[in-house]
């Protein structure tokens, strides 16, 4: 049960419009409820070891349950029409702890303000088919400055060839923390071990609804699909609150490890909550105001779809 506090009663508000701009979809999940969940093992190169002690960063070779989505909230909704993807990644840690890392092929986000986020809802009336209207967009972003970067990143960005050949941003800012007590603030990012490969406009035309899901199922039969965890080092005026922000392309980058996809999770319905503030001891949030945002949001869209509304 989601506590009842002005955190809350907006989560539960926007929640609540996402519903009505894309429609009701039982048991789905009220963002990105088109998805498919894969098994997958992580091993640590050790790198990361000077700035945390997070076991699955430092350790042995850990399991994971990973989730590749389309960003549309309504689960019919054809890959071909939603740009951005997602990636979220489950780490199982020993002892039962967990790390997730929700990602997408959006460096930044579209808000650093949840009460802007669901302002911007309520003005977006073209949802239903996945994607809002070019000009709905436009005056959309007039509107609040703080989202024109994301604006353009979105009005640039091609559609994946496959789930496999994505980058994906964990958008907001972490802190590592080390065995001294040391903080050291983070951003964290998936590069397909295949390199990026996109779709040109005219091939989308030709694609299936399902064409993501399909090509994954077909590639995983012949081999692993794998992907490097990279963690980008921030510096001193680096903005840790601000995700609409992209830091300098000249950070320091660390290889932290190898994510290896190896079958798709048979484990029945989808009971999995990517919650990206669930962290083990060695990682931290930041003071961004998005991610406890996506913890209460997150908790009532969970409680509905178990619910089966």
């Amino acid at each position: 049960m989601v506590e009842n506090t002005n955190e809350t009663v907006l989560a539960t508000r926007t929640v609540n419009y996402i519903e009505k701009l894309a429609g009701k979809h039982p048991g789905y999940r009220r963002a990105h409820a088109k998805g498919v969940l894969y098994q997958a093992t992580f091993t640590p190169t050790g790198k990361a070891s000077p700035y945390t002690k997070a076991a699955h960063l430092t350790g042995n070779e850990v399991s994971a349950i990973v989730r590749f989505s389309n960003s549309s909230p309504n689960p019919a909704t054809a890959d071909a029409l939603a740009a951005v993807k997602g990636m979220s990644v489950q780490f199982q840690l020993p002892e039962g702890d967990i790390h997730s890392l929700v990602g997408i092929t959006l460096p930044i986000f579209v808000t650093k303000s949840p009460q802007t986020f669901f302002d911007m809802l309520k003005t977006i009336t073209s949802f239903k088919e996945g994607m809002p209207d070019f000009k709905e967009m436009v005056k959309l972003f007039a509107t609040y400055p703080e989202s024109r970067a994301a604006f353009q990143v979105i009005r640039k960005l091609k559609h994946t060839k496959s789930y496999a050949t994505g980058r994906y941003y964990a958008v907001h800012a972490f802190y590592l923390i080390n065995d001294e007590g040391n903080r050291t603030p983070v951003k964290f990012e998936w590069e397909p071990e295949l390199g990026v490969e996109t779709f040109t406009v005219k091939e989308l035309a030709t694609l299936p609804p399902d064409y993501l899901e399909a090509e994954l199922a077909q590639r995983l039969k012949v081999e692993k699909v794998r992907f490097r965890l990279h963690i980008v080092i921030g510096e001193e005026h680096d903005p840790t609150d601000d995700p609409t922000k992209e830091w300098p392309k000249e950070r320091t980058r660390i290889d932290a490890g190898l994510l290896s996809i190896h079958s798709k999770e048979m484990g029945g319905d989808d009971t999995f909550i990517f919650d990206p503030t669930v962290l083990p001891t060695g990682i931290e949030c930041s003071d961004d105001e998005i991610l406890p945002f996506r913890k209460d949001a997150y908790a009532v869209s969970y409680a509905r779809r178990r619910k089966g509304k």
